[in-house]
């Protein structure tokens, strides 16, 4: 039989706030365009950190901190993650695509290939994530260098943005960290 004892937090070696300031990240941020929950936006936050991304970026009319609704999901990593808000997602994409990263939609269009396909060689990347309706628009979409999506095979075809860009983060800091 094995010992599947719950451990407490004291057991679990979390880090600080200032010990993960200092610690390195994934090279991987976070586009939020056009998010209309702001308690998705919260759980995003709380994902990234859980994930060790370098930043998040919130654009058009995606929530910023502070905001209550945000805090409550957000569970404090509103203060850890880095975040910087951009009107336009094009400019920071267009910003992003010269310093060298690689954009990635996160949407099931035409040409979308499977987000379990990438390796190492993508990285340094931004994740973009749009409108828990509409999804990303049209003129984002041409700026994305590709387009993952995550198979679906119910009646829905949709995910909770937030779900879905937790599955697409930590596969992209597993695909990151089996490359180093």
């Amino acid at each position: 039989m094995h010992d599947f004892r719950k451990l407490h937090g004291r057991e679990m070696s979390r880090l600080t706030v200032e010990q993960y300031a200092e610690v390195p990240k994934h090279p991987v941020v976070l586009l939020l365009h056009n998010i209309r929950s702001m308690w998705n936006v919260g759980s995003m936050f709380r994902t990234a950190d859980a994930a060790g991304i370098e930043k998040i970026i919130l654009s058009g009319y995606t929530a910023t901190p502070p905001r209550k609704e945000i805090d409550k999901t957000a569970l404090g990593a509103q203060e850890t993650v880095q975040w910087e808000y951009h009107a336009d997602p094009l400019e920071a994409l267009s910003d992003m695509k010269k310093s060298g990263l690689r954009i990635f939609g996160l949407e099931i269009t035409e040409c979308s290939r499977p987000y379990t396909s990438l390796d190492p060689s993508v990285f340094p990347l931004c994740l973009v994530v749009g409108n828990e309706v509409d999804g990303l628009e049209n003129e984002v979409l041409a700026l994305c260098d590709e387009v993952l999506e995550i198979p679906q095979f119910g009646t829905k075809h949709s995910l909770n943005v937030a779900v879905a860009a937790g599955i697409a983060l930590f596969e992209m800091v597993r695909v990151f960290r089996k490359g180093v």
